[in-house]
């Protein structure tokens, strides 16, 4: 531990390094936009924010917090751009963040894969036990990292008792936690990923689990699935999955802060960007009946 005397701010180029060292730019997928968006290398780094989105609403708290820099996990630009005039909402948001000296740095599937990573913080929010990595990264050679996650609990639960514990667990949003299969059924292992995950049917029916933890299940993926399989289904808000990697990669920060000896404080923003605002449930949940 660092003497009080020998704490200080670190730079921008300094904590980037550090976050780089985590999640490796090279490791995101060859389409995605990761890293530094916005910033000095230069400037001083006194408060971090995480987030999920780079959206206005977040970029206002990171004003308002004072922080020098915020972390999200969704690119600003991921299709790249011609212009950041502020007459777009993308652009208003580089916007606020240069005439604040508020940096943007981005870990996107470069944060997927990592260990630990999105899923890791996944499976941690639901006190599931971590075996190996759904899709493992070749080049890995300690096969922990890689895309998903296959888990185990440590004590079987029904279906729909799990389902609940996922909607205690997840922060709320509007949709809440879907759920396809018999509500009695018995989990005894899950395969989690954090984000839309309907198209890893596949290698999730291939690792042989009880159920498939994820977000932005589509109604022909997720039909096809159920017939293939009793593999049982659990639809959570695309936000609500990848908000716990908020927290974990916070921790991850504010440990090396501590091992550096830098004087930096790390938040999390608990400010719901999920877009869906409200979520009027069926009276009843029937059979339609044959027409007559």
């Amino acid at each position: 531990m660092p003497r009080l005397s020998e704490v200080s701010p670190p730079r921008l180029s300094d904590v980037i390094a550090a976050l780089e060292n985590l999640w490796p730019a090279e490791r995101a997928e060859s389409w995605d936009a990761v890293g530094t968006v916005v910033g000095d290398p230069d400037q001083e780094v006194t408060r971090v924010l995480f987030a999920v989105d780079p959206v206005q609403e977040i970029v206002d708290e990171a004003v308002k917090l004072g922080a020098d820099l915020l972390v999200t996990h969704h690119p600003l630009y991921l299709r790249g751009t011609t212009t950041v005039a502020a007459t777009h909402f993308k652009g208003r948001a580089v916007h606020t963040l240069i005439k604040n000296d508020i940096a943007l740095h981005v870990a996107h599937t470069n944060a997927d894969t990592a260990d630990p990573g999105v899923s890791d913080a996944l499976a941690g929010a639901l006190d599931l036990r971590v075996v190996r990595p759904l899709v493992p990264d070749p080049t890995d050679p300690s096969g922990r990292r890689g895309l998903g996650r296959i888990c185990e609990l440590d004590h079987p639960l029904p279906l729909k008792e799990f389902a609940a514990k996922a909607a205690e667990r997840l922060p709320a949003t509007a949709q809440g936690i879907r759920v396809a299969g018999d509500p009695e059924a018995v989990v005894r292992t899950v395969a989690v990923s954090g984000g839309s995950g309907d198209s890893l049917f596949d290698v999730v029916r291939a690792a042989g689990v009880d159920a498939f933890l994820t977000a932005d299940l589509r109604h022909h993926p997720a039909s096809e699935a159920r017939a293939h399989s009793p593999l049982a289904l659990l639809d959570a808000a695309h936000w609500a999955t990848e908000w716990p990697w908020c927290e974990l990669a916070a921790a991850q920060l504010d440990e090396i802060s501590d091992r550096e000896g830098w004087d930096l404080r790390v938040h999390v923003s608990r400010t719901v960007t999920d877009p869906w605002t409200a979520h009027a449930a069926s009276t009843t949940l029937t059979d339609l009946g044959a027409p007559n």
